[in-house]
């Protein structure tokens, strides 16, 4: 698994010379969340925050839940061992995060748990991403049984030949996150409050990394 050590990632040593907070991702996609991310920083123009795929060329094998966050843990003690060695200010100290889905997956708890004694965060969807992305569009009732194809074929453009790993700019109307995200919070709400997020179907908080790992609030 590709990962970016500490020394390298935190550029000139001098202490506190870092200008951009840096984000390091861990997505269970390989095509579908880095696309999704590239094209909302790119809209929103972030600036300040350097977000980086940590495991891009990752194989299938390396993409389970536990398996991210395994990495994603190693990574994040890498980074902040490294962050007080430079002596970095700690509102520019890494964070790390990881956006997986629900699906069929096992050790979803295990992972979850792992990633919160580790410090990392952990944006999650049930049965998968593509219920965000359905959210831009439509509000979203009823369940999928944890089909992720029930999920895509919800999405204005499923059945065309654009494959529905692929995100494209214009899947994503301009404006519409508050939006999706004000449906996504009802969404969830319509699950009992005792009832884990693991277990909600449908379920996303997406919207909880665009806002806190990438420091966007519209696009």
């Amino acid at each position: 698994m590709a990962r970016t050590r500490g020394k390298d990632s935190l550029g000139p040593a001098n202490k506190g010379s870092r200008r951009r907070k840096v984000v390091h991702v861990f997505t269970e996609g390989r095509v579908t969340e880095p696309e999704y991310i590239k094209i909302v920083k790119e809209r929103a123009g972030v600036t300040g925050i350097e977000v980086r795929i940590a495991n891009a060329s990752a194989p299938g094998s390396q993409r389970k839940p536990i398996k991210l966050v395994e990495a994603a843990v190693r990574l994040m003690r890498e980074e902040t061992r490294a962050a007080k060695r430079a002596k970095l200010a700690e509102a520019f100290w890494p964070a790390v995060w990881c956006l997986f889905d629900r699906d069929e997956h096992q050790q979803i708890t295990d992972a979850f748990k792992l990633a919160e004694e580790g410090g990392v965060e952990v944006a999650f969807s049930h049965p998968c991403f593509e219920v965000w992305r359905v959210l831009h569009h439509k509000a979203v009732t009823g369940t999928f049984g944890g089909s992720c194809d029930m999920a895509a074929d919800r999405l204005p453009f499923a059945g065309s030949t654009t494959n529905i790993k692929t995100v494209l700019p214009e899947q994503i109307p301009v404006g519409s996150f508050a939006e999706a995200k004000k449906r996504a919070l009802k969404m969830n709400a319509a699950h009992e409050a005792h009832v884990p997020k693991v277990l909600r179907d449908p379920y996303t908080d997406v919207f909880e990394f665009v806002e806190k790992a990438l420091g966007i609030t519209s696009y």
